[in-house]
């Protein structure tokens, strides 16, 4: 399994890869192309954008994708784009980790709604959804024409099969299926368990660097497309479509993915959260957490992303006469929060890996009260490492909803406030 090719993410580079020698044409669109393919192009911009952030790419195929019979709707609620079923509450709210499914469970079966905002049809927002499963995808396949895919496996290692050739992803690696690029997972060690953000904007990019200069954060050398594979079969297939925030189906005669060559910039890609150079203070206080910002959506409005991808990965904490973790704070992005693996350094208990949680546009949140006694008295002459820990955010400017299946599930800890509730007043006038 090859993917060799460095994708530089928010960037108007291209590639090429083809399976068998002189499957690309000397031309995008020739009038017949090498050993009988098809050509076909797929935007993920629109035609007019700018050169610098316009997204298209030609695929090289044995069969167009226009090829299948009429889509049917599917009918189920697990995986839906209704935010406003639910009234969205200033509760911070935490889940446990999905239990692994007793019943055999394909990926797209697995997949649960927690949360979102905005929606496909006015472009802005995203939607979130944990996934377990514990069966491989068998001649089937899907797309999603609402978003582009961010899948942050937490375990498990998936296969995944694309139009534009194949991905090997691990946990502590991330990966983005564009949006309209077919593919289905395989799971290669029994079962599996993540998180998905389905962002209906801007598709992702790497922040700018700004004053931090040319290096750090996540480098461009350091995500990976896949090279071409084809797969030449006929039988049944079925491709399903998240289409208009419902699932459809449809039926074909052979396998979708079935490109031996494609060249330009809209393409599936990978990242290992574990290259991430993190910057952070040598001073005093705790730097802000877009300083761990991976991959952003931009909106129409300058510095505020629509959708934030965000890690805390493993650190040195150097600040002295301060206090290191995350404090106290209320601000106005909403974030959900999800632990890949070890623990989150503001959380001494309940957030597990696995797990999930949701603060609100301006609720408060911030270490629970062992986490702040145990701060408060910490030796900062001494720098701390902070090991075994890998958490993420999915940071939105707009409010998020959670659905009705997230708030009535049995996961959904009761107790979550309590964490802060025996925080100690501490204050004495008399003394400073």
């Amino acid at each position: 399994m090859s993917d060799s090719l460095t994708y530089l993410a928010g960037f108007a580079n291209h590639f090429e890869t083809e399976a068998l020698p002189g499957a690309l044409p000397e031309q995008n669109s020739p009038q017949r192309c090498p050993y009988g393919l098809y050509a076909e192009q797929i935007s993920g911009t629109a035609f007019t954008a700018p050169r610098a952030v316009n997204r298209r790419s030609w695929l090289y195929r044995i069969r167009p994708g226009v090829m299948h019979r009429p889509f049917q709707s599917v009918s189920g609620d697990r995986i839906n784009d209704d935010f406003n079923e639910m009234a969205a509450s200033p509760n911070q709210l935490r889940w446990d980790a999905l239990p692994i499914p007793g019943a055999p469970t394909e990926f797209i079966d697995g997949i649960v709604t927690y949360a979102g905002t905005g929606s496909a049809q006015t472009h802005h927002g995203c939607a979130i959804h944990l996934y377990a499963a514990n069966q491989s995808m068998i001649r089937r396949a899907f797309y999603d024409a609402d978003g582009e895919l961010l899948l942050v496996p937490q375990q498990g290692r998936l296969k995944l099969t694309t139009e534009f050739g194949r991905l090997l992803l691990s946990p502590l690696e991330i990966a983005v299926i564009p949006r309209g690029v077919r593919f289905r997972v395989e799971l290669l060690d029994g079962a599996a368990r993540g998180y998905l953000c389905e962002n209906f904007g801007m598709p992702f990019r790497l922040p700018e660097l700004g004053p931090i200069g040319s290096n750090g954060l996540a480098c461009e050398r350091d995500f990976h497309t896949p090279t071409a594979w084809y797969e030449d079969s006929e039988g049944e297939y079925e491709l399903l479509a998240k289409f208009d925030g419902g699932l459809w189906s449809a039926s074909l005669d052979h396998s979708p993915f079935d490109v031996v060559a494609w060249r330009g910039n809209y393409a599936p890609y990978k990242y290992d959260l574990r290259r991430f150079n993190t910057i952070g203070s040598v001073s005093f206080d705790h730097p802000d957490p877009s300083i761990f910002t991976v991959l952003q959506s931009a909106s129409a409005f300058t510095g505020i992303d629509d959708v934030a991808f965000v890690i805390f990965p493993p650190r040195w904490l150097a600040m002295e006469h301060t206090f290191r973790p995350p404090w106290f704070h209320r601000n106005v992005a909403s974030e959900f929060m999800g632990l890949i693996h070890g623990a989150y350094d503001a959380k001494a208990e309940g957030f597990v890996p696995g797990g999930a949680s949701l603060h609100n546009c301006m609720s408060g949140h911030g270490p629970d009260a062992q986490t702040f006694e145990r701060a408060s008295s910490a030796d900062t002459s001494r720098p701390e490492h902070v090991v075994d820990t890998m958490a993420f955010m999915f940071e939105t400017r707009g409010v998020i909803h959670p659905t009705h299946t997230a708030l009535e599930s049995r996961l959904l800890q009761q107790n979550y406030q309590e964490c802060w509730l025996t925080l100690r007043k501490q204050f004495t006038p008399q003394h400073r």
